[in-house]
Protein backbone atom coordinates (compact mmCIF):
# COMPACT_ATOMS: atom_id res chain seq x y z
CA UNK A 1 0.00 0.00 0.00
CA UNK A 2 0.96 3.37 -0.91
CA UNK A 3 0.43 7.19 1.39
CA UNK A 4 0.99 9.53 -0.74
CA UNK A 5 4.53 8.71 -2.33
CA UNK A 6 5.83 6.66 0.47
CA UNK A 7 5.17 2.82 0.29
CA UNK A 8 4.13 0.25 3.16
CA UNK A 9 5.84 -3.06 2.80
CA UNK A 10 3.70 -6.09 4.73
CA UNK A 11 0.22 -6.59 6.23
CA UNK A 12 -0.14 -5.13 9.20
CA UNK A 13 0.34 -1.83 11.07
CA UNK A 14 0.64 -0.83 14.49
CA UNK A 15 -1.84 1.75 15.72
CA UNK A 16 -1.40 5.23 17.40
CA UNK A 17 -2.69 3.81 21.25
CA UNK A 18 -2.05 6.40 24.12
CA UNK A 19 0.08 5.23 26.89
CA UNK A 20 1.26 2.25 25.17
CA UNK A 21 2.44 2.99 21.72
CA UNK A 22 5.41 5.09 22.89
CA UNK A 23 9.01 4.65 21.26
CA UNK A 24 10.16 1.60 23.03
CA UNK A 25 7.06 -0.47 22.29
CA UNK A 26 6.90 1.01 18.47
CA UNK A 27 10.88 -0.13 18.41
CA UNK A 28 10.16 -3.49 19.23
CA UNK A 29 6.93 -4.27 17.66
CA UNK A 30 8.84 -3.34 14.31
CA UNK A 31 11.81 -6.06 15.39
CA UNK A 32 8.94 -8.21 15.22
CA UNK A 33 7.92 -6.89 11.85
CA UNK A 34 5.33 -4.14 11.81
CA UNK A 35 5.25 -2.71 8.74
CA UNK A 36 3.93 1.08 9.77
CA UNK A 37 4.00 2.66 13.31
CA UNK A 38 2.45 6.04 14.46
CA UNK A 39 2.95 7.35 17.61
CA UNK A 40 0.84 8.15 21.02
CA UNK A 41 -1.49 11.27 20.26
CA UNK A 42 0.13 13.93 20.79
CA UNK A 43 -1.70 17.35 21.61
CA UNK A 44 -1.98 20.73 18.94
CA UNK A 45 -1.94 23.19 21.66
CA UNK A 46 1.03 21.67 23.62
CA UNK A 47 3.21 21.30 20.92
CA UNK A 48 2.21 25.08 20.04
CA UNK A 49 2.85 26.03 23.26
CA UNK A 50 6.50 24.47 23.01
CA UNK A 51 5.26 22.15 25.82
CA UNK A 52 8.20 19.17 26.79
CA UNK A 53 6.42 16.28 27.17
CA UNK A 54 4.48 16.55 23.89
CA UNK A 55 7.54 17.00 21.78
CA UNK A 56 8.97 13.85 23.74
CA UNK A 57 5.70 11.98 22.48
CA UNK A 58 6.67 12.62 19.15
CA UNK A 59 10.59 11.47 19.36
CA UNK A 60 11.23 8.87 16.28
CA UNK A 61 14.21 6.50 17.02
CA UNK A 62 16.15 5.40 13.74
CA UNK A 63 14.81 2.49 12.97
CA UNK A 64 11.51 4.15 13.17
CA UNK A 65 10.38 4.04 9.09
CA UNK A 66 7.75 4.43 7.88
CA UNK A 67 6.73 5.84 10.88
CA UNK A 68 3.41 8.78 11.11
CA UNK A 69 3.02 11.37 13.90
CA UNK A 70 -0.24 11.38 15.42
CA UNK A 71 -2.08 14.80 16.43
CA UNK A 72 -5.09 15.85 17.87
CA UNK A 73 -7.28 18.52 18.13
CA UNK A 74 -10.24 20.92 17.21
CA UNK A 75 -8.91 24.02 16.19
CA UNK A 76 -7.54 24.02 12.37
CA UNK A 77 -4.78 26.95 12.52
CA UNK A 78 -4.01 25.24 15.58
CA UNK A 79 -3.15 21.89 14.35
CA UNK A 80 -1.66 22.96 11.21
CA UNK A 81 0.93 25.14 12.87
CA UNK A 82 1.14 21.97 15.32
CA UNK A 83 2.03 19.47 12.13
CA UNK A 84 4.43 21.65 11.21
CA UNK A 85 6.18 20.82 14.17
CA UNK A 86 5.78 17.11 13.95
CA UNK A 87 6.88 17.23 10.36
CA UNK A 88 10.43 18.40 11.58
CA UNK A 89 10.92 14.73 13.23
CA UNK A 90 11.07 13.19 10.16
CA UNK A 91 8.21 11.62 9.79
CA UNK A 92 6.47 9.97 6.64
CA UNK A 93 3.28 11.37 7.42
CA UNK A 94 0.98 13.35 9.92
CA UNK A 95 -1.97 11.23 11.53
CA UNK A 96 -4.80 12.95 12.66
CA UNK A 97 -6.58 11.91 15.44
CA UNK A 98 -10.47 12.09 15.12
CA UNK A 99 -11.66 8.70 16.86
CA UNK A 100 -10.15 8.87 20.77
CA UNK A 101 -13.25 8.22 22.65
CA UNK A 102 -11.40 9.28 25.75
CA UNK A 103 -13.78 11.73 27.89
CA UNK A 104 -10.73 14.27 28.55
CA UNK A 105 -10.64 14.24 24.47
CA UNK A 106 -13.50 13.86 23.02
CA UNK A 107 -15.24 16.30 25.98
CA UNK A 108 -13.03 19.25 24.91
CA UNK A 109 -13.99 18.67 21.38
CA UNK A 110 -10.85 16.71 19.83
CA UNK A 111 -10.92 12.87 18.67
CA UNK A 112 -14.48 11.26 18.03
CA UNK A 113 -16.01 14.28 19.48
CA UNK A 114 -15.10 15.65 15.40
CA UNK A 115 -17.22 12.92 14.15
CA UNK A 116 -20.54 15.23 15.32
CA UNK A 117 -19.08 18.43 13.08
CA UNK A 118 -17.70 16.77 9.79
CA UNK A 119 -17.44 19.85 8.32
CA UNK A 120 -15.25 20.91 10.67
CA UNK A 121 -12.91 17.97 10.45
CA UNK A 122 -12.39 18.08 6.75
CA UNK A 123 -11.49 22.09 7.43
CA UNK A 124 -9.16 20.76 9.95
CA UNK A 125 -7.25 18.22 7.62
CA UNK A 126 -7.54 20.86 5.12
CA UNK A 127 -5.67 23.09 7.05
CA UNK A 128 -2.76 20.83 7.95
CA UNK A 129 -2.66 19.33 4.53
CA UNK A 130 -1.86 22.66 3.09
CA UNK A 131 0.61 23.24 6.45
CA UNK A 132 2.89 20.35 5.39
CA UNK A 133 4.57 18.82 2.54
CA UNK A 134 4.23 15.11 3.74
CA UNK A 135 0.94 12.82 3.04
CA UNK A 136 -1.91 13.71 5.59
CA UNK A 137 -3.62 10.27 7.30
CA UNK A 138 -6.77 10.49 9.16
CA UNK A 139 -8.38 8.12 11.80
CA UNK A 140 -11.79 7.71 13.07
CA UNK A 141 -14.50 5.58 13.92
CA UNK A 142 -18.12 4.32 12.57
CA UNK A 143 -19.74 7.15 13.85
CA UNK A 144 -20.31 8.87 17.69
CA UNK A 145 -23.40 6.08 18.66
CA UNK A 146 -25.86 3.98 16.78
CA UNK A 147 -28.20 6.70 15.90
CA UNK A 148 -25.50 8.49 13.65
CA UNK A 149 -23.42 5.82 11.81
CA UNK A 150 -21.77 8.54 9.34
CA UNK A 151 -18.20 7.45 8.70
CA UNK A 152 -19.15 6.99 4.94
CA UNK A 153 -20.33 10.55 4.66
CA UNK A 154 -17.27 11.64 6.82
CA UNK A 155 -14.57 9.99 4.42
CA UNK A 156 -15.71 11.40 1.62
CA UNK A 157 -15.26 14.67 3.15
CA UNK A 158 -11.94 13.77 4.02
CA UNK A 159 -11.20 12.27 0.82
CA UNK A 160 -11.99 15.93 -0.76
CA UNK A 161 -9.85 17.98 1.99
CA UNK A 162 -6.97 16.29 0.94
CA UNK A 163 -6.41 13.01 3.08
CA UNK A 164 -3.98 10.48 1.65
CA UNK A 165 -5.07 7.67 3.34
CA UNK A 166 -7.88 6.91 6.48
CA UNK A 167 -8.23 4.81 9.00
CA UNK A 168 -11.79 3.09 9.76
CA UNK A 169 -12.16 1.60 13.54
CA UNK A 170 -15.47 -0.20 13.30
CA UNK A 171 -16.74 0.98 16.33
CA UNK A 172 -18.94 3.90 17.79
CA UNK A 173 -17.65 6.48 20.37
CA UNK A 174 -20.00 4.95 22.59
CA UNK A 175 -18.92 1.74 22.29
CA UNK A 176 -15.55 2.93 23.27
CA UNK A 177 -14.14 -1.01 23.00
CA UNK A 178 -16.98 -2.98 23.74
CA UNK A 179 -17.98 -5.73 20.97
CA UNK A 180 -19.08 -6.13 18.34
CA UNK A 181 -16.96 -4.12 15.41
CA UNK A 182 -18.74 -3.09 12.51
CA UNK A 183 -16.92 -4.75 9.60
CA UNK A 184 -19.62 -3.60 7.42
CA UNK A 185 -19.12 0.05 7.56
CA UNK A 186 -15.47 -0.31 7.07
CA UNK A 187 -16.46 -1.83 3.70
CA UNK A 188 -18.72 0.80 2.82
CA UNK A 189 -15.77 3.50 3.33
CA UNK A 190 -13.76 1.72 1.30
CA UNK A 191 -16.70 0.98 -1.89
CA UNK A 192 -16.98 5.04 -1.62
CA UNK A 193 -13.64 6.46 -1.89
CA UNK A 194 -10.56 5.98 -3.83
CA UNK A 195 -7.79 6.69 -1.59
CA UNK A 196 -6.54 3.88 0.72
CA UNK A 197 -8.78 2.54 3.43
CA UNK A 198 -7.19 1.07 6.71
CA UNK A 199 -9.36 -1.41 8.60
CA UNK A 200 -9.07 -1.05 12.21
CA UNK A 201 -10.70 -3.37 15.01
CA UNK A 202 -10.24 -6.33 17.27
CA UNK A 203 -7.37 -7.61 15.25
CA UNK A 204 -5.34 -10.25 17.19
CA UNK A 205 -4.22 -12.76 14.96
CA UNK A 206 -3.37 -13.81 11.34
CA UNK A 207 -6.79 -15.20 11.04
CA UNK A 208 -8.90 -11.82 12.50
CA UNK A 209 -6.39 -9.88 10.28
CA UNK A 210 -7.65 -12.22 6.79
CA UNK A 211 -11.03 -11.68 7.74
CA UNK A 212 -10.85 -7.65 8.02
CA UNK A 213 -9.24 -8.21 4.86
CA UNK A 214 -11.66 -10.46 3.08
CA UNK A 215 -14.82 -9.11 4.15
CA UNK A 216 -14.29 -5.49 4.07
CA UNK A 217 -11.61 -5.32 1.03
CA UNK A 218 -9.37 -2.95 2.83
CA UNK A 219 -6.00 -1.68 1.54
CA UNK A 220 -4.35 -2.54 4.97
CA UNK A 221 -5.03 -3.47 8.83
CA UNK A 222 -3.77 -1.84 11.86
CA UNK A 223 -3.84 -4.02 14.80
CA UNK A 224 -4.18 -2.05 18.08
CA UNK A 225 -4.84 -4.13 21.52
CA UNK A 226 -4.23 -7.32 20.03
CA UNK A 227 -0.23 -6.29 20.01
CA UNK A 228 -0.01 -5.86 23.94
CA UNK A 229 2.32 -8.17 25.44
CA UNK A 230 2.22 -9.62 22.07
CA UNK A 231 4.23 -7.52 19.60
CA UNK A 232 4.97 -10.90 17.43
CA UNK A 233 1.51 -10.39 16.39
CA UNK A 234 3.17 -9.12 13.52
CA UNK A 235 5.22 -11.21 12.41
CA UNK A 236 2.74 -13.66 12.47
CA UNK A 237 0.41 -12.05 10.60
CA UNK A 238 3.26 -11.61 8.00
CA UNK A 239 4.15 -14.76 7.54
CA UNK A 240 0.96 -16.51 7.58
CA UNK A 241 -0.12 -13.86 4.08
CA UNK A 242 3.30 -14.74 2.69
CA UNK A 243 2.97 -18.52 3.20
CA UNK A 244 -0.31 -19.47 4.59
CA UNK A 245 2.03 -20.84 7.61
CA UNK A 246 0.15 -20.02 11.17
CA UNK A 247 3.13 -19.41 13.81
CA UNK A 248 2.28 -20.57 17.39
CA UNK A 249 3.11 -18.01 19.54
CA UNK A 250 6.50 -17.86 21.63
CA UNK A 251 7.82 -20.37 24.19
CA UNK A 252 7.85 -18.74 27.80
CA UNK A 253 11.06 -18.39 27.81
CA UNK A 254 11.11 -16.00 24.81
CA UNK A 255 8.41 -14.19 25.65
CA UNK A 256 9.80 -13.62 29.03
CA UNK A 257 12.82 -12.18 27.20
CA UNK A 258 11.02 -10.05 25.04
CA UNK A 259 9.39 -8.47 28.27
CA UNK A 260 12.31 -7.64 29.89
CA UNK A 261 14.12 -6.28 26.29
CA UNK A 262 10.80 -4.38 26.47
CA UNK A 263 11.09 -2.71 29.70
CA UNK A 264 14.69 -2.13 29.46
CA UNK A 265 13.91 -0.15 26.53
CA UNK A 266 11.04 1.68 28.51
CA UNK A 267 13.70 3.06 31.09
CA UNK A 268 16.43 3.57 28.70
CA UNK A 269 14.42 6.32 27.32
CA UNK A 270 12.10 7.23 30.03
CA UNK A 271 13.99 6.78 33.11
CA UNK A 272 13.68 4.12 35.53
CA UNK A 273 11.27 5.77 37.92
CA UNK A 274 8.77 6.20 35.36
CA UNK A 275 9.89 3.01 33.49
CA UNK A 276 9.05 0.45 36.33
CA UNK A 277 5.79 2.04 36.77
CA UNK A 278 4.88 1.55 33.03
CA UNK A 279 6.43 -1.82 33.41
CA UNK A 280 3.50 -3.01 35.66
CA UNK A 281 0.84 -2.86 32.82
CA UNK A 282 3.14 -4.14 30.25
CA UNK A 283 3.97 -7.14 32.35
CA UNK A 284 0.41 -7.85 33.29
CA UNK A 285 -0.39 -8.29 29.21
CA UNK A 286 2.64 -10.08 28.66
CA UNK A 287 2.36 -12.57 31.47
CA UNK A 288 -1.48 -12.95 30.61
CA UNK A 289 -3.07 -16.44 30.45
CA UNK A 290 0.05 -18.11 31.13
CA UNK A 291 0.17 -20.49 34.05
CA UNK A 292 0.85 -18.67 37.74
CA UNK A 293 0.29 -15.43 36.11
CA UNK A 294 -2.81 -15.11 38.88
CA UNK A 295 -0.38 -15.80 41.78
CA UNK A 296 2.33 -13.12 40.91
CA UNK A 297 -0.44 -9.88 39.94
CA UNK A 298 0.41 -8.45 43.12
CA UNK A 299 3.78 -8.42 43.06
CA UNK A 300 3.63 -7.20 39.29
CA UNK A 301 1.62 -4.14 41.03
CA UNK A 302 4.37 -2.97 43.10
CA UNK A 303 7.14 -3.42 40.77
CA UNK A 304 10.19 -0.89 40.96
CA UNK A 305 13.16 -2.40 39.82
CA UNK A 306 14.72 -4.59 36.97
CA UNK A 307 16.11 -6.95 39.50
CA UNK A 308 12.01 -7.93 40.76
CA UNK A 309 10.80 -8.20 37.00
CA UNK A 310 14.07 -10.57 36.36
CA UNK A 311 12.30 -12.72 38.90
CA UNK A 312 9.25 -12.65 38.53
CA UNK A 313 10.01 -13.83 34.66
CA UNK A 314 12.20 -16.92 36.32
CA UNK A 315 9.06 -17.78 38.15
CA UNK A 316 6.84 -17.58 35.19
CA UNK A 317 9.61 -19.80 33.50
CA UNK A 318 10.05 -22.56 35.97
CA UNK A 319 6.25 -22.78 36.86
CA UNK A 320 5.82 -22.98 33.21
CA UNK A 321 8.57 -26.24 33.51
CA UNK A 322 7.13 -27.77 36.51
CA UNK A 323 3.99 -27.88 35.00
Amino acid sequence: MKIGNFEINGYAALAPMAGVADRAFRELCIEFDASYVVTEMVSSKGLTMHDRKSGTLMQLGETEKPAAVQIFGCDPQTMAEAAKKAAETGCCAIDINMGCPAPKIAGNGGGSALMKDPDLAARITEAVVKAVDIPVTVKFRSGWDENSINAVEFALLQEKAGASTITVHGRTRKQMYAPPVNLDIIKQVKDAVKIPVIGNGDIVDASSAENMYKTTGCDFVMVGRGALGAPWVFRQINEYFRSGIILPDPPIEERMAVMLRHIEKLCEYKGDYVGMREARKHSGWYIKGIRGAAALRQEIGSLETMEQLRAIAEKVISASVNN
